[in-house]
């Protein structure tokens, strides 16, 4: 993992090694890979170079050729290489007081080198130990005294399940929502079907809420991750933002949720690296698109999105993708909670992830049949069964932070094997 460096020498005391926040435009940072610190040594301050890059709207390439790394935007470009106390900031030679070093495996720039050069400013906040940027065409904010230490979690644990044939709500929403109720739902992802009229989400929202049921907005699929695609993915956050602008306060969304699933296309394997480029612009686009709306924002992904890393980079493409959201869903679909390959094993290190950038998760498994195998489904088997093993992964994963409950995908499936085990 790339990490920026920032000068102190100006601001804090030499022995002083206190724990740093750093904040662009107002929002704090997170940082997965450990907190801020002061290298007593150097009188530096370390903050992983990826989020703030991300932050300053910069794009970060490593060569390890070269032992050098480069940060650009535009026509903007800096290239540092490791040990050298220079580097070549739109081809022209510039020093600077710290070089770039590799420590524990990551390698350190200086973030006010970094930062000035791509025209940001910087203020130390001494009092708070802050650092905060501020990135052209914004006023400067500094944020609220402390950042939140706490995941916002619930009150309760989620029980949520998705529902994709939307024409159900107009003739099935009694017997839907006694479903509801009696497995204790908290939520539902409830599809988008424009051709159902709003009356009718209306009241199955109302419905739901009736019984303490949350109602979010579900829609998606796997070429929303093309950017070409954009109009289809602005198209439902506008419907969803009229819709509520028009309803009852008992009766809107309480989020988005995208089930967005590029790995099933065969573009996945010829052309990766592109497809979670466009991935992540889309991403980043969802962000654009929801900012103060109020909408929680929750992302469909597999178990295994860990592996998949940001192009160019070390950085686990999952986390990327718990930075733009609110809260997860892992596709965990096995039907054993233990086990190396079981519910638990799979969910940890996206848990991790998750409690360090201080997200939700929620950690979903399948009913309806498979052609994966019979080990990703509880489709052969019980509702008895599956409560068992969601109850064994519960026990294991309720210590993660980041831990906020189950999803059982989807109801038709589920409802069907409840009547079938009966």
């Amino acid at each position: 993992m790339l990490v920026i460096l920032l000068s102190t020498a100006n601001f804090l005391p030499a022995l002083a090694a206190p724990q740093v926040h750093v904040a662009v435009d107002g929002q704090y940072v997170s940082f997965p890979d450990g907190a801020p610190y002061v290298d007593v040594k150097s009188k530096r301050t370390m903050v992983p170079v990826r989020f703030v890059a991300e932050r300053l709207g910069l794009s970060v390439q490593w060569n390890g050729e070269t032992n050098q790394v480069t940060l650009s935007k535009k026509d903007e470009t800096i290239h540092l290489t490791i040990g050298q106390n220079r580097a070549q900031v739109n081809g022209k030679d510039v020093t600077f007081d710290a070089p770039a070093v590799i420590k524990n495996k990551r390698t350190m720039v200086p973030l006010r080198f970094i930062s000035e050069a791509f025209h940001a400013q910087i203020d130390w906040i001494a009092e708070r130990n802050l650092v905060v940027v501020t990135t052209p065409g914004h006023a400067k904010v500094v944020p609220p005294p402390s950042p939140p230490s706490t995941i916002d979690r619930t009150s309760q644990i989620q029980r949520g399940t998705w529902i994709w044939n939307a024409s159900l709500i107009k003739t099935e929403q009694e017997s839907i929502l006694k479903f509801a109720s009696d497995n204790k739902l908290t939520t539902i992802y409830l599809q988008i079907d424009k051709d159902i009229p709003a009356v009718a989400y209306q009241h199955f929202v109302r419905g739901a809420k009736e019984k303490q049921i949350k109602v979010e907005a579900l829609e998606g699929r796997p070429n929303w991750a093309f950017t070409h695609n954009q109009n289809q993915i602005k198209q439902f956050i506008s419907w969803v933002k009229s819709y509520n602008a028009a309803a009852g306060a008992d009766e809107r969304f309480e989020g988005l949720h995208f089930d967005i699933e590029p790995y099933i296309l065969a573009e996945w394997k010829t052309k990766n690296q592109l497809v979670i480029e466009n991935w992540m612009n889309n991403m980043r686009f969802i962000e654009r698109e929801t900012k103060g709306s109020g909408l929680k924002i929750t992302l469909d992904i597999p178990f295994w999105l860990h592996l998949v890393k940001v192009p160019s980079s070390n950085y686990s493409f999952s986390a990327w993708l718990l930075e733009k959201v609110d809260s997860v869903v892992i596709m965990d679909y096995r039907n054993a909670a233990l086990g190396n390959d079981g519910i638990v094993a799979n969910a940890k290190t996206i848990l991790k992830e998750a409690s360090t950038l201080k997200k939700n998760v929620i950690v979903a498994v399948e009913t309806a049949p498979s052609s994966e195998g019979a080990f990703t489904t509880f489709y052969s088997l019980s509702t008895g069964a599956m409560k068992a093993e969601l109850k064994k992964a519960e026990e294991q994963l309720s210590q993660y932070p980041s831990y906020a409950g189950y999803a059982i995908h989807n109801y038709e499936s589920w409802a069907a094997l409840d009547a079938k085990s009966k």
